[in-house]
């Protein structure tokens, strides 16, 4: 009804600039609304700010950087690999590990929308779900990765996996040199959300 939408542009207007303040003045209209249930969304926003994302999923590529057993587990049964770890959830069910070797770099895309392993990257990013990412991954992998910063060896061929609904794929990236002895969570710090999409690269050892 009208009034109710000049009421919500009026209620839009008042939101803060700061995103954690509006997230939180949004969410306090959408409760006085009755649109949504207080307890639920905290269960929710809990799930997602601390028991889900990419934090689960570095501390897997860790493990199976330190642990060539577990990596085999891993590439063998992924889902098998995360319940091992106590990681799973919806939109994590079905997930194949692709490992980056020195001759291929793997590359995650959904052409169809935006299936993602949310239980071990979290929320997936704007640009993953954008047409130009989902379209050009296919058609020209190197350009894409160039423009994200990454430029492979040319002996290197690039592999793109088109996740769907039914699989979702996690990409283990390479260890990186002079990680001899660390020890799993000093080597987690290293793993990059994008890198585990495949359109980054972990940071080096001696990242700062």
């Amino acid at each position: 009804m009208p009034h109710d939408h000049a009421h919500d542009d009026h209620a839009h207007s008042l939101l803060p600039s700061d995103p954690a303040l509006r997230v939180k003045a949004l969410e306090t209209i959408l409760v006085s609304k009755g649109l949504v249930d207080p307890a639920a969304m905290e269960v929710i926003l809990d799930t997602y700010e601390r028991k889900v994302g990419p934090h689960l999923g570095a501390a897997l590529v860790a493990r199976a950087w330190a642990d060539p057993a577990f990596a085999a587990a891993l590439s063998d049964n992924a889902n098998a690999a995360m319940q091992a770890l106590g990681i799973s959830g919806r939109q994590g069910e079905h997930v194949v590990a692709v490992e980056n070797t020195p001759a291929t770099h793997n590359m995650v895309v959904c052409t169809l929308c935006s299936c993602y392993p949310w239980p071990l990257l979290g929320i997936p990013p704007g640009w993953y779900k954008s047409d130009a990412y989902r379209a050009r991954a296919v058609r020209e992998p190197r350009k894409v990765l160039a423009e994200f910063g990454v430029t492979l060896p040319a002996g290197q061929s690039v592999r793109v996996w088109d996740s769907t609904a039914e699989v979702r794929y996690l990409v283990i990236p390479m260890r990186p040199e002079g990680t001899e002895g660390w020890d799993q969570t000093r080597l987690a710090a290293l793993v990059t959300r994008d890198s585990m999409i495949g359109t980054g690269l972990p940071h080096p050892a001696d990242a700062p």
